[in-house]
């Protein structure tokens, strides 16, 4: 196969590398022949690597790949309707955020709430809402986008836990203002791509306190207001701005945070890509049950891999495959298709979903 070069930045999972990679200290990271994989690609990045070869593919092997899940459902009417009303959302949205954060009173939360309804209306159910917005995953995570998502997973999540009309409407306002303080960050600070000092990032952290005092006026329900203040607080007292415990946390920023985590997590990033929703789940499973308030976690973990049934995936050892069934007890190692072959990744602790194609 031809070799090409191509800078880090263009590397994709499923590449396969065409000559040892070292680092500037003469460390051998990568070995010729390996499959590129998400982890790999951040290991590039972390060494400063600018460039690596790679076997360029074939055309017809490329054209002769099965259309995956995802970009079978970019391609239906449904889709592209959900996708002109989010984005005509996302610019109410961002005239609403700027009038906000200037300290305008006149803006119309009702009229915020029916944009969010329009988007929820446009899915069959709160599984079809998720699926559309792993669709549309290739914006960039500006803070209008991932306050319109957190908002739309914040009304998914409260079906799920059976919330009466009226919680729903505040949990979902809250999830839309819970970043509105970050309007008042600096913008080349929200914006960086490279790692943030310890000052920035102190400055970051205000987000919540500005966000708070954005609101604190407003005539809307105080659990919106301490959604902006608590969610990034946590319930083992590791979070921000007041090192909060379980007890002392709104219930309705608890929720807020497990949506915002979430999405940050599986949305790109300037300063990363997006990361494989497997991956995000096996950490919640790790040490999101002392994290995060375990009773709205399971049920949204439960839940949210509904989502990923029948996907494709490929795996860590570069084989592709389907997802055929949720693993109750490892939710994070579902059972995979490949071929004729089932591979139970709960039991084959060397394998691991790489990505979702």
């Amino acid at each position: 196969m031809e070799a090409i070069r191509i800078r880090t930045d263009q590397a994709v999972s499923g590449m396969i590398v065409a000559a040892d990679v070292y680092t500037s200290n003469d460390q051998l990271i990568i070995t010729k022949g390996t499959r590129l994989d998400e982890r790999m690609i951040t290991k590039l990045r972390f060494y400063n690597i600018s460039g690596l070869s790679v076997y360029k593919r074939d055309p017809i092997e490329i054209n002769n790949q099965e259309e995956s899940y995802l970009e079978k459902l970019r391609n239906t009417p449904e889709f592209k309707k959900f996708n002109r009303t989010y984005v005509e959302t996302i610019s109410e949205i961002e005239n609403n955020f700027y009038k906000m954060a200037n300290g305008e009173s006149e803006v119309d939360i009702d009229n915020l709430l029916k944009e969010t309804d329009r988007i929820l209306n446009e899915g069959r159910s709160g599984i079809h809402i998720f699926e559309m917005l792993h669709g549309i995953r290739d914006y960039d995570d500006m803070t209008f986008v991932h306050s319109l998502n957190v908002s739309l997973i914040c009304s998914v999540f409260a079906g799920w836990l059976k919330m009466s009309k009226e919680e729903t409407r505040i949990v979902t306002l809250a999830g839309l203002f819970h970043d509105i303080g970050k309007m008042l960050v600096p913008r080349e600070i929200i914006a960086k791509a490279g790692k943030l000092t310890k000052d920035e990032y102190e400055e970051v952290k205000l987000h919540t306190i500005k966000g708070f005092q954005v609101l604190k006026n407003m005539d809307i329900d105080v659990r919106i207001k301490y959604a902006a203040l608590m969610h990034h607080e946590r319930c083992d007292g590791s979070g921000y701005p007041n090192g909060f415990k379980s007890g002392q946390i709104d219930n309705f920023s608890k929720i807020v945070a497990i949506a915002d985590v979430y999405d940050a997590m599986t949305s790109n990033r300037i300063y990363r890509k997006a990361i494989c929703p497997f991956d995000v789940v096996e950490s919640f499973e790790k040490e999101g049950f002392i994290k995060f308030d375990p009773g709205y976690l399971m049920v949204f973990l439960e839940r949210i891999m509904q989502c990923y049934l029948h996907n494709k995936v490929r795996l860590s050892d570069g084989r592709e495959g389907e997802v055929v069934m949720i693993n109750k007890f490892a939710l994070s190692k579902p059972v995979i298709r490949c071929g004729d072959t089932f591979i139970d990744l709960s039991k084959e602790h060397n394998l691991s979903i790489d990505t979702i194609l």
